[in-house]
């Protein structure tokens, strides 16, 4: 297997530097790289977690009952972590927690408040920029969830529904489901809840997919409700755990992010890596077999952006060719006459319009190919030699299988199969298509 120079720092190669020690990182789906208009502070499409110079980390610890004056000290005192469990209009139960030496917390949310450190926002497919995701009413909690990483070998990192908001409380409500668990603490869901599923064999070239579950604010392990916000949990899991593996995925309803260990990212591909490829590719000088004009991936900084000889494929078959404007298979005059039908040729003109190969005959959509530029989403460092359909990003042939077997969750009650690089539901018999270059005749 191919073995670059490996940007990624891996716990273990930092013990004896002043590097800290990186536990992880946490990509967002459906962005190739960076956020459309670009990665700025708290708010990117990637985190990285990595030990703190002191600890942060919280564990529960006392127990108050409704009412007393320790539960409203509890609440009302903002050095103070607590978790406020909302049972009646006369009865609240608050867990006081405490400092943990051992752990440091990373809190995650739609929030922009200073205790969240990685700002989330909803996902759209396709969008090419940050203010086409900023008319969608938000589902995603403001403080969604939080990430507990142990400050020791072998830097497990644990997942948790909600985050503590700036006066360091956690209120569930009356409406949010909860219970008194057996041996008398308590635990409950958030509403729209968080779903966590760990991919079986790791995040591997034999990696499957896993079951999706949800996490509870203490971080017990349960089978989903009927519907993201139905009252009713599902039933624990207890031969599951919320310990986070090198490919978990975890979504906030509106946002679905992987996490990678630092040592599952030094063996993935680098940017280095995929530029290499990128050159490779264009190196063999791969023509269209019509127009017989070279064709050429655009440079990773242009990757959104279309130049003369990008290459485009033909969907249904997945040859490769420069771009033409002949072929459609659309009633032009009709769609003239035809005035309200403008949102149906605008779709058009973003899916592709049906075309005919002329190498094959084949009819289908027909649209640009465009590197995957996010290496975290790569399972191996194989040159990328297939599409995924119907937004034509490239990728190796393991990573394109990978993501077209794994169900992400869409909505409160669907799942479906989508790009990593830009969250568009696939389509086609398998999500993907087995791109066909033509060498030069000379």
């Amino acid at each position: 297997m191919f073995s670059p120079e490996q940007e990624n720092i891996s716990p273990s190669s930092t013990s004896s530097s002043k590097v800290p020690v990186k536990y992880g990182e946490l990509m967002v789906l459906g962005y190739n790289g960076s956020l459309p208009n670009g990665d700025r502070g708290r708010r990117k499409s990637r985190f990285s977690l990595s030990k703190r110079p002191k600890a942060n980390g919280v564990k529960p610890s006392t127990v108050h009952a409704a009412c007393t004056a320790q539960a409203a000290k509890a609440i009302s005192n903002k050095d103070q972590h607590s978790i406020s469990y909302t049972l009646s209009r006369g009865q609240t139960v608050v867990v006081e927690y405490t400092h943990d030496n051992n752990t440091d917390m990373f809190q995650i949310g739609r929030s922009t408040e200073s205790p969240i450190d990685f700002v989330v926002t909803d996902t759209v497919a396709g969008s090419q920029s940050n203010s086409d995701t900023q008319s969608v009413q938000s589902t995603i909690s403001r403080f969604a969830c939080r990430v507990m990483c142990q400050r020791t070998p072998p830097y497990t990192a644990r997942i948790y529904a909600a985050g503590f908001d700036s006066s360091k409380n956690i209120f569930l409500g009356e409406k949010a489901a909860k219970w008194k668990t057996c041996d008398g603490q308590m635990d409950g869901l958030t509403t729209n809840g968080v779903l966590v599923m760990h991919p079986r064999h790791g995040f591997t070239e034999d990696s499957k997919p896993g079951v999706w579950r949800e996490i509870s604010v203490c971080g017990n392990v349960f089978t989903l409700r009927e519907t993201r916000s139905a009252q009713q949990r599902g039933k624990m899991v207890e031969a599951e755990s919320q310990e986070l593996v090198d490919g978990s995925l975890i979504d906030l309803c509106g946002a679905t992010l992987l996490w990678r260990t630092a040592e599952g990212l030094s063996r993935t591909p680098t940017i280095k890596h995929l530029e290499a490829l990128r050159q490779e590719i264009n190196a063999a000088r791969p023509q269209c077999p019509v127009g017989f004009n070279t064709l050429a991936f655009p440079s990773m900084r242009r990757k959104d952006t279309p130049d003369e000889k990008q290459p485009w494929v033909y969907l249904q078959c997945g040859h490769v060719h420069g771009y033409h404007n002949w072929g459609s298979h659309r009633d032009r005059d009709r769609l003239d006459r035809d005035r309200d039908r403008l949102d149906r040729d605008q779709e058009e003109r973003e899916q592709g319009w049906s075309r005919e190969c002329p190498m094959c005959r084949a009819t289908g959509p027909y649209v640009p190919l465009w590197l995957g530029c996010e290496a975290s989403f790569y399972l191996d460092t194989a040159p990328p030699t297939h599409a995924f359909s119907p937004c034509g990003h490239v990728c190796s042939e393991k990573t394109a299988m990978f993501w077209s077997q794994i169900p992400l969750p869409h909505g409160t009650h669907t799942f479906h199969a989508s790009c990593p690089f830009c969250a568009q539901q696939l389509s086609g018999e398998q999500g993907y298509v087995r791109l066909i270059f033509q060498g030069p005749l000379d």
